[in-house]
């Protein structure tokens, strides 16, 4: 690349089967698979850095939390800064922060679960400068289980908050 303000790093190996890392031979693709990562062009942003999937991919919409509770680890803090900082880029996304959680418990109980760590991501992001009228919350409880199992490595992928953001069309 001509551009000296661009660095260049390493692209994490998700999906992409051709990618020795896909095969377990390693957590970065080697042959020639690069990103750049936000803020590594002086003056401007990436293509594409202002969309849903980017905010998907590369910033990170999911935040996990332990059983029964809606505190923030520090991951989850880590995340939700990225989060926030994105947000606070890009004025014209809002987002809908889901709150879930695992099959175990009522479902009366895991709705007001799924409210309340909804909750706490969207105070988080509020506290970093996004703007609340920016942000809803909505509970799904456990109704939409990112894993079905019974064990508790899929009961800890189910007890999450999802950062859905969209573009209302409104200034940057």
């Amino acid at each position: 690349m001509s551009d000296p303000s661009l660095r260049l790093f390493p692209r994490p190996c998700r999906l992409h089967a051709a990618c020795p890392a896909a095969a377990g031979a390693g957590p970065l693709c080697e042959y020639g698979q690069w990103r750049a990562l936000p803020g590594n062009i002086a003056g401007g942003t990436l293509a594409g850095e202002a969309t849903a999937q980017y905010f998907n991919d590369q910033v990170g919409n999911t935040v996990l939390f332990a059983a029964n509770q809606t505190t923030l680890s520090g991951d989850a803090r880590a995340v939700l800064a990225r989060q926030a900082e994105w947000l606070n880029k890009h004025g014209n996304f809002s987002a809908v922060v889901q709150g879930h959680a695992e099959e175990t418990g009522t479902r009366e109980y895991n709705l007001a679960l799924g409210a309340r760590r909804a909750s706490a991501v969207q105070e988080y992001l509020v506290a970093q400068g996004v703007s609340s009228d920016r942000i809803r919350t909505l509970s799904f409880g456990k109704e939409r289980p990112a894993e079905i199992c019974s064990n508790e490595s899929c009961y800890a992928q189910n007890r999450r908050a999802v950062t859905v953001v969209s573009d209302t069309g409104a200034g940057t």
